[in-house]
């Protein structure tokens, strides 16, 4: 007998019995939410047989490793359909993604709307025969001969890089695919799902391949998950920062130019402005010193903090001047403690929070440039604080309270919280890296913040906190992260002057609050779908007059409300009242004020709000003071 722990249930079973068939004992019958089981660790079947004792973590759709299972098995189904209707095409690879999977063809048959519907058609079919998905472990070589037999040669090819003498092979009825797995049990476990598009994809990502159809789908356990799904997607559409950018006049990115570098326009700016506002004075308010530095240095600076052997493949090429290779900054820190080591620093003036708005450039491949999302040139909210060991724990608390604060006052007050660890390749002995975990783990606990382990997604020097943040549809955002680093004062020999006059090695906390001013720029944008709060609003009132006559009261208004510090304009133009509003609304403006001849007889206003709400005979004064108040308070409505 051997032992299986499985929901806070222990028992013993049979040695030689399948997953699902312990669990199904153990529940006393099925249960339709499982997927797959974390078997001691590690992710399995439930047609996995169980030969020694074991612990059983259930994996469901609820969690990304579920989703990951469920949208790769889907991929195999969408696979085996496209070889049911076209027998001649041969298949690449088709991995989960972020959101769905994808699978790449070399076909013959272009993939239009048609081939699409006849795909899904024949998927349907598949699940309704509920075929099982079966495992086998055989030699590579034999694996070889087999997929040389049916002519999948790109099958052939990735399997002649693969050194492991056995490989794992998943059949779905007729259809058989070299993958590690795991998968579903069967195919009905697929309740609902849609094909989204047909895309281009060189093989392996090499412009020198051929062209391959890439089919991407989506696929969920419910019919009302894919529903909600498919109307976010619209929705999507609708906030997409690049349509909004344009038609708000916001911002723009001229690829025949330089591609992945953003022109900010003047509405785009002033938010840009307003939002830096904001953040220099709440940083002045907390202790923060303001820096600036240079857009670059010579090539020798990178090679000691480690950029240039951990971060090349970001790197933008060298240029060189005066007979020295130069880079465009990657980094602020580095700067920051050339700054430090100008003077020799005492324990009493520890810590120091330097902070910089520094825009630096990172060769970001052209395939995965996106809008403001990601982009080659961006200024990053940087801080680097320099500290004593011992202020470390209180230093830690102030910046996830910093970074709290600023999230929430744009609106944002659901995130998830990652504690990413030492990757594979990186700096430092493992004991400091032990250390700066234990450090950031206990600032989380301490805070009462549930966190995730991000295993091995720390940066080269240390590890960090990493903040994501929920946008209006749910979507996740990497924005603030903080760091703990040990390594680059080692590496820089970084110190300060203790009490007892001997040197000591400086601690490094690296922290950003908003990440990326561009990408977080994109956020606000899709999250409010343009229609910002007022107080970073680029224009914050329109006052529209209803005839030529009431220009000079419309004109007054405005100048009172630029003369209180509000951002005014008025449309004194020939269209009709009515298209003027519709012109404002379409600007996402929050107010519009209405000025006719009863208005400028009375010195009053109607007030429209961009939500389609209106009132009259407005007192201006008191409107004004309203409108001042909700800036100075930082509302996030309107």
């Amino acid at each position: 007998m051997i032992g299986i722990k499985y929901n806070d249930k222990q028992f013993q079973v049979e040695p030689g019995l399948r997953v699902k068939e312990i669990i199904k004992q153990a529940e006393g019958g099925d249960s339709p939410n499982l997927l797959a089981v974390r078997v001691n660790g590690k992710l399995s079947d439930l047609n996995s047989v169980v030969d020694s004792d074991a612990q059983f973590e259930p994996v469901t759709f609820s969690e990304s490793d579920g989703k990951s299972i469920y949208w790769h098995s889907s991929s195999h189904l969408m696979a085996a359909a496209v070889k049911k209707l076209w027998p001649d095409v041969r298949v690449a690879i088709g991995p989960s993604i972020d959101e769905g999977f994808y699978y790449d063809f070399d076909s013959e048959v272009p993939f239009t709307e048609s081939e699409l519907a006849k795909i899904e058609a024949e998927m349907k079919k598949i699940l309704k025969e509920n075929l099982p998905f079966i495992r086998k472990e055989i030699r590579r070589d034999e694996a070889i001969k087999m997929f040389e037999a049916q002519g999948e040669k790109y099958k052939v090819e990735i399997l002649q890089g693969i050194a492991d003498e056995m490989v794992s092979l998943y059949s779905v009825g007729d259809f058989t695919d070299l993958c590690r797995g795991p998968h579903i049990p069967a195919s009905k476990k697929v309740k609902a799902f849609k094909l989204m598009k047909v895309a281009g994809a060189y093989w392996r990502g090499d412009e020198k391949n051929k062209m391959l159809q890439r089919i991407y789908g989506i696929a969920f356990p419910s019919q009302e998950l894919l529903d909600e799904y498919l109307k976010n997607i619209e929705e999507a559409k609708q906030r997409d920062h690049r349509k909004l950018g344009k038609e708000l006049d916001l911002f723009s990115l001229h690829e025949e130019h330089g591609p992945g570098l953003v022109y900010w326009h003047p509405k785009g700016a002033i938010i840009r402005k307003e939002i830096e506002d904001f953040w220099r004075a709440e940083h002045l308010k907390r202790g923060y010193d303001l820096l600036y530095t240079p857009h670059l240095a010579k090539v020798g600076l990178w090679d000691t903090s480690g950029h240039t052997g951990f971060y090349k493949d970001s790197l933008f090429p060298t240029m060189e001047m005066d007979h020295s290779d130069y880079l465009v900054k990657p980094m602020n820190c580095p700067f920051h403690i050339l700054i430090y080591k100008t003077q020799q620093r005492s324990y009493r003036e520890l810590p120091l929070r330097w902070a910089e708005l520094g825009t630096v450039y990172r060769f970001e491949k052209s395939g995965v440039l996106h809008g403001l999302m990601r982009v080659r040139g961006f200024t990053q909210d940087d801080a680097h604080i320099f500290m004593r060991e011992d202020q470390l724990d209180e230093e830690l608390n102030r910046c996830l309270d910093i970074i709290a604060f600023m999230l929430r006052t744009f609106g944002f007050s659901d995130y998830e919280i990652y504690l990413s660890t030492m990757p594979d390749e990186h700096i430092g002995e493992l004991a400091i890296w032990q250390r700066a975990e234990a450090a950031l783990r206990t600032s989380l606990e301490k805070a009462g913040l549930a966190y995730k382990v991000d295993a091995g997604g720390g940066a080269f020097y240390g590890p960090k906190i990493d903040i994501k943040i929920k946008d209006a549809l749910n979507r996740v955002w990497q924005c603030s992260t903080v760091q703990v680093d040990f390594n680059l004062p080692e590496r820089f020999d970084v110190n300060y002057r203790g009490n007892d006059g001997k040197d000591h090695r400086v601690i490094m906390v690296h922290r950003a609050l908003l990440g990326s001013f561009e990408r977080f720029f994109g956020v606000l944008i899709e999250h409010y779908k343009g229609a910002f709060p007022l107080w970073i609003s680029p224009v914050q009132v329109m006052v529209l007059p209803l005839t030529e006559r009431n220009n000079g009261y419309a004109k007054e208004l405005v100048d009172k409300f630029i003369g209180a510090g509000l951002r005014a304009k008025v449309d004194d133009g020939n269209d009709k009242i009515g298209a003027k509003i519709r012109t404002a609304t379409m600007q996402k403006v929050p107010y519009m004020l209405i000025a006719g001849d009863k208005e400028q007889e009375s010195r009053t206003v109607s007030v429209r709000k961009r939500t389609g709400e209106e009132e009259r005979d407005v007192d201006p004064e008191v409107f004004l003071k309203m409108l001042v108040q909700k800036i100075k308070d930082r509302e996030i409505g309107i």
